[in-house]
C-alpha cells in the first residue's frame, strides 16, 4: 500500500533509540515521525495492540505481523508471575518466547496498583501483591521491575510508578504518588542494566491537577529518558479533563522525543490525542470488544451478535484492508461471524484481526494526513463518518479540537 513520504526535518538519538521528526501539522499539535528501536522502525503516530501474557488473544505472531504491527505491549507483572524470570532468562527473553521479531514495550506492573488494588499494599519500598493465581506474596520494587524488564528484553521499558485513579479526591495521596513516581524513576534509572539495548521511559503522574502535572513534567524531563509517557489516565475521568491533562503535558515535553499516552484506545480518543500532540497509545479494548462480537468500523462499532446480521453476506467492513475483508482475502461475511459468535472461538479470532487492523490503519491514515498537511480535513471526515448528525458530535472532542485550531462544524474549502 502506498503511503505518504516525507523528509526528516529534525532528529535526535539516544543509545537504543532514534526519533526522526518528518512532519508537523500546520494547524494542530499533531506530528509524524519515525521511531527506530532495536527491533526495527515504527511509524508514529501509532497504536500498540496489547499482548499481556506475551500473546495477543486470538492471533498468531504471523497474523499480528500481517496487520502491520511493529510494536506491541507485554505486561511485566504477569510475565514475572508466569512463566517467571527464570524461564524468561533461559529462553532469552520475550521475543523468543512469543516468536516475535519486532519491537516490544513492557508495562512496569504499576497499573496493577489500580486493577488489583485489593491485593496490593503500596509503600516507599514498592508494591506488595498477592498473586491472583495462587495468593503467593510478591514484592514489586522499582529495582525488581527493571530486573524483570531487562530479562524480558523489551525494546521500551516503563518505569515503576505509583498509580492512583484520576477520580480520587485525595489530593495529599495524589501528590504523594506523583512525587514517589519521580523518586522511583531515579531508582529505575540506577537499576537499568541494558541502556544500550533497551529504552527506559518515564511516566508523568499528577491526576487531574494541572499544576501537579506541570511539576511532574519538569522533574521527568530533567531526567532525560529516551521517551516520555503520560500515565494515570483512562481511569474514569471526564473526557474534557483528560484532554486538559494531555494538552498541558505535551506543551511541556521535548519536541524530539516520543510521547506515549497510556491506556487509550477508542478511535475518537486516538485522533483527538494526536491533535493534542501525542504519538503513541495502547489499549486492550479492540481485542476485548472483539471477543464480545463487536467489529470496529469507521461508521461505529457493529454488534455482530445482533440478529440483523444473520443473513448479511457482506464483509465485516466494505473497503477494509484486513485479511478478513480485503479483496482476495478470506472472504469472511458478517453472517459467518454472527453464526459463530458465542459458539466458536473463530469469530473472536476474526474480529480481533479486523479490529487490530482497523486501529493500526486509522493511525496510518492519521500519519498520511499529517504529512500531507491535511489533518484538519481528516478529522472532519472522521467525525462526519462516525456521527452523521453533527449535533451528536461529542462536546469534549469539539472543544478540544477547537482549542488546537480545528472547528469540526466548518466545511473544508
Amino acid at each position: 500500500m502506498l503511503r505518504a513520504m516525507a523528509s526528516i526535518i529534525a532528529s535526535s538519538s539516544s543509545a537504543a533509540l532514534t526519533f526522526d521528526l518528518v512532519a508537523r501539522c500546520s494547524t494542530t499539535r499533531a506530528r509524524a515521525s519515525i521511531l527506530t528501536l532495536p527491533h526495527g522502525q515504527v511509524q508514529l503516530p501509532m497504536f500498540m495492540p496489547v499482548a499481556t501474557q506475551a500473546s495477543l488473544k486470538g492471533l498468531t505472531p504471523e497474523q499480528l505481523e500481517d496487520t502491520g504491527c511493529r510494536l506491541c505491549l507485554n505486561n511485566t507483572y504477569h510475565l514475572g508471575l508466569k512463566p517467571g524470570q527464570e524461564v524468561l532468562a533461559a529462553i532469552g527473553g520475550a521475543h523468543k518466547l512469543q516468536g516475535w521479531n519486532h519491537n516490544i514495550l513492557t508495562d512496569s506492573g504499576g497499573f496493577q496498583m489500580v486493577s488489583l488494588l485489593k491485593l496490593a499494599n503500596i509503600t516507599e519500598e514498592g508494591v506488595r501483591f498477592l498473586s491472583p493465581h495462587d495468593g503467593t506474596p510478591m514484592l514489586l520494587t522499582p529495582e525488581h521491575s527493571i530486573s524483570l524488564q531487562n530479562t524480558i528484553g523489551s525494546d521500551i521499558m516503563m518505569q515503576l510508578d505509583d498509580v492512583l485513579v484520576t477520580t480520587s479526591p485525595d489530593y495529599v495521596r495524589m501528590r504523594e504518588a506523583m512525587e514517589r513516581s519521580v523518586r522511583w524513576l531515579d531508582r529505575c534509572i540506577a537499576a537499568h542494566q541494558n541502556p544500550t539495548t533497551q529504552n527506559l521511559f518515564c511516566i508523568i503522574q499528577g491526576g487531574l491537577d494541572l499544576d501537579m502535572r506541570r511539576g511532574c513534567c519538569k522533574e521527568m524531563v530533567a531526567r532525560d529518558t529516551p521517551g516520555i509517557a503520560i500515565g494515570g489516565l483512562s481511569g474514569g475521568e471526564a473526557k474534557a479533563d483528560y484532554c486538559r491533562v494531555v494538552v498541558t503535558c505535551t506543551a511541556m515535553l521535548p519536541e524530539l522525543k516520543p510521547r506515549y499516552v497510556m491506556g487509550i484506545g477508542y478511535p475518537e480518543d486516538l485522533v483527538v490525542s494526536v491533535a493534542l500532540g501525542a504519538d503513541m497509545f495502547d489499549c486492550v479494548w479492540p481485542t476485548r470488544t472483539a471477543r464480545f462480537g463487536n467489529a470496529i468500523t469507521k461508521y461505529g462499532v457493529l454488534n455482530l451478535r445482533n440478529a440483523r446480521y444473520a443473513s448479511d453476506f457482506g464483509p465485516i467492513e466494505d473497503g477494509c484492508g484486513c485479511a478478513c475483508c480485503r479483496e482476495g482475502g478470506m472472504g469472511i461475511t458478517r453472517a459467518f461471524v454472527h453464526h459463530n459468535t458465542a459458539k466458536e472461538t473463530v469469530a473472536a479470532h476474526l474480529l480481533t484481526m479486523h479490529n487490530v487492523w482497523y486501529q493500526l490503519d486509522l493511525m496510518r491514515g492519521v500519519r498520511d494526513a499529517i504529512i500531507a498537511d491535511k489533518f484538519p480535513a481528516f478529522l472532519r471526515k472522521f467525525f462526519a463518518d462516525l456521527y452523521p448528525d453533527k449535533e451528536k458530535y461529542p462536546t469534549w472532542a469539539v472543544d478540544a479540537l477547537r482549542g488546537v485550531g480545528v472547528d469540526l462544524h466548518t466545511e473544508d474549502i
